[in-house]
């Protein structure tokens, strides 16, 4: 679910080139589970090899990755560990959803409702341990950088950015805003042309930049705040957030009330709620410094083997996608020998 403050925060579109030559750390299980819902057939149902095993994610992560390759970014994802106790009831949540939706996906299959399949198809997606594992197998043939965070991906992240090792964090959700990252950068992996759910429209979706020290200016609050503003909403560590409160209303509290504990109707719900260790997930996160980014030369051959022979994809398609990475390093090459001569 993550944070929703978008009714409050200014973000600004960038395009894929203003990213050229910045170091990003993308949180993976977000991406993923994009590529898993967005990624799909005419049914809904996800792209599969011949042993029925899924591919979505590992079609939008390599496809993907070869776009910011191509546009000069350097990458590396960041997976989750252990989530926080308190995540327990989102957690819960949205499996409660997944179990829903595929039940009313079976149905709209039957009576042949195709865009109300594929709708709901997009809300069973689910991110196993193997899928995981064959993500990271993917990363390492193509030379890319990843980081195991010890909880959190996305306060992994968030850290990195904040510490200087990346420019920026990438995420769907705010909760980077929450967890310190200096900038926040959403729409990157899901940038193109997207078609309107139950509408035969399209929307052209734009990368957009979110800065924290802006928003906290615009905004007038601390991150201290932000974080309070964030818990009134509603997050995933209390899904629920309170009642009638939200992003507009839940600013206008915190700025008349300074903290959480200060409002006093809501004093009788706080007593509910472990707000101060919610605060202590966002503020202090559990990360870690110990990782190395290290990006190395893609190998060509373990791709293909992995993609084509092991998951079926097209052998042509992939080996176009590399063949542009590997047309810009001879350029960058020849460009180098030419400066030295």
């Amino acid at each position: 679910m993550g944070v929703d403050l978008g009714e409050i925060i200014q973000r600004k579109r960038i395009t894929l080139d203003d990213l050229s030559c910045k170091t990003i750390a993308i949180d993976a299980y977000n991406a993923l589970y994009q590529f898993l819902a967005v990624i799909r057939g005419e049914k809904g149902e996800p792209l599969m090899d011949r042993q029925r095993r899924i591919t979505s994610h590992l079609s939008g992560l390599f496809y993907r990755t070869i776009n910011l390759l191509e546009k000069g970014m350097r990458v590396v994802y960041v997976f989750d560990g252990e989530p926080p106790e308190l995540k327990e009831a989102e957690i819960e949540r949205r499996k409660t959803i997944k179990k829903e939706a595929i039940i009313k996906y079976e149905e709209a299959i039957r009576v042949g409702r195709m865009e109300e399949a594929r709708k709901y198809a997009q809300m069973t997606s689910q991110l196993k341990d193997m899928m995981v594992e064959d993500a990271k197998r993917l990363l390492n043939y193509m030379g890319i950088a990843w980081v195991q965070a010890p909880s959190e991906g996305e306060a992994q992240a968030s850290y990195m950015a904040e510490k200087g090792y990346v420019w920026a964090a990438v995420s769907q959700d705010h909760d980077s805003l929450l967890f310190g990252s200096p900038r926040l950068v959403r729409n990157l992996t899901i940038s193109g042309r997207r078609k309107l759910p139950g509408k035969d429209e399209y929307i052209e979706i734009e990368p957009e930049l979110v800065d924290l020290n802006q928003v906290l200016i615009n905004l007038g609050v601390t991150r201290e705040q932000l974080v309070d503003i964030g818990i009134l909403i509603g997050t995933d560590f209390n899904p629920d957030g309170f009642k009638g409160i939200g992003p507009v209303k839940a600013l206008k509290l915190i700025k008349n009330y300074g903290r959480l504990e200060n409002i006093t109707e809501l004093k009788e719900q706080l007593k509910s709620i472990n707000y101060e260790s919610i605060r202590e997930i966002f503020l202090r996160p559990k990360v870690t410094d110990s990782f190395e980014l290290r990006w190395r030369q893609m190998d060509i051959d373990a791709i293909v083997d992995f993609l084509c022979n092991e998951r079926d994809f097209s052998e042509t398609r992939v080996r176009t996608a590399l063949a542009r990475i590997e047309s810009l390093e001879k350029k960058k090459s020849e460009s180098l020998e030419r400066w030295f001569s």
